[in-house]
């Protein structure tokens, strides 16, 4: 059983940046790819970004490319997501979540075993 904690949410204007960390326990961290969703209020949960088990490879949701980065600590057990020129519409609470698989449908929720609690960002106009 894997458990996840999310951390560094708030508050932000927009065009600022922020960086949301997930720390994983009760589990071989590195033998998983983690993923970041976002909900924001009366919207479905989307997909954000994602890393496979090494780290080299990632994947984007076209929403956030070139804006946020993911990136994994494995020493650290922790998954990151540092979001950059951020706008409204990144406001949400980001999740993260933790997958034994790799591949088509990586960007789709069910594919995933563990889930966060969730932190909220607010990105203000």
């Amino acid at each position: 059983q894997v458990q996840l904690v999310e951390s560094g949410g708030g508050l932000v204007q927009a065009g600022g940046s922020l960086r949301l960390s997930c720390a994983a326990s009760g589990g071989t961290f590195s033998s998983y790819a983690m993923g970041w969703f976002r909900q924001a209020p009366g919207k479905e949960r989307e997909f954000v970004a994602a890393i496979k088990w090494g780290g080299r490879d990632t994947y984007y949701a076209d929403s956030v490319k070139g804006r946020f980065t993911i990136a994994r600590d494995n020493g650290k057990s922790t998954v990151y997501l540092q979001m950059s020129s951020l706008k409204p519409e990144d406001t949400a609470v980001y999740y993260c979540a933790a997958s034994n698989r790799w591949g088509l449908g990586s960007d789709s929720a069910i594919a995933y075993d563990y889930w966060g609690q969730g932190t909220q960002v607010t990105v203000s106009s």
